[in-house]
């Protein structure tokens, strides 16, 4: 009887994760602020990221001398492509964890259209904000924006959904 009246009033139960069990006890902006919080604070912390304070030049005294220590034989170019390596994953990496959260957000929303195109809502966002990323990049003196890193972005992206998708269509 109480879910009758729930949907006849479309009113939305309380928080609902991504199993789609409830969480009681919180109210609607409480509810955006649950699903939608981590997702921005993600985004933001990519984007100061990828101001100078991670810029290679930053990076290469905190990776390099770890790998070097690491890798004693090895010279300074095996080193900086290991640098390389390591941001490149970072980037990888990154991503993925901002479709995962853009997925968790999308698969809870009130919106039916969300929740249903979670996956493709989740890669535009994805695709656009590294783009968006990777712009923003370009005014940073010492960065450089590249279409191949906005590619390393969305592939990570990408590749969080798919497994989350393959993992969903399992418990199916």
């Amino acid at each position: 009887m109480e879910m009758v009246e729930e949907e006849k009033l479309n009113v939305r139960p309380a928080v609902v994760n991504t199993d789609g069990a409830r969480v009681p006890g919180f109210s609607q902006p409480r509810q955006r602020l649950w699903r939608y919080g981590p997702l921005i604070i993600w985004a933001a912390l990519i984007f100061i990221g990828s101001g100078s304070l991670l810029s290679a030049s930053n990076t290469s005294m905190f990776l390099e001398r770890p790998l070097h220590w690491l890798l004693p034989q090895a010279g300074e170019a095996t080193l900086r492509v290991l640098h390389i390596i390591v941001r490149k994953a970072g980037h990888l990496t990154e991503y993925a964890i901002l479709a995962l959260l853009a997925a968790r957000a999308f698969r809870t929303s009130s919106r039916e259209l969300l929740r249903s195109g979670w996956f493709w809502a989740s890669l535009v966002l994805v695709i656009v904000y590294s783009l968006t990323d990777e712009f923003h990049q370009s005014f940073v003196p010492s960065r450089t924006a590249s279409i191949y890193d906005s590619m390393i972005d969305s592939l990570g992206g990408l590749t969080a959904l798919a497994l989350l998708a393959l993992r969903k269509r399992r418990e199916v």
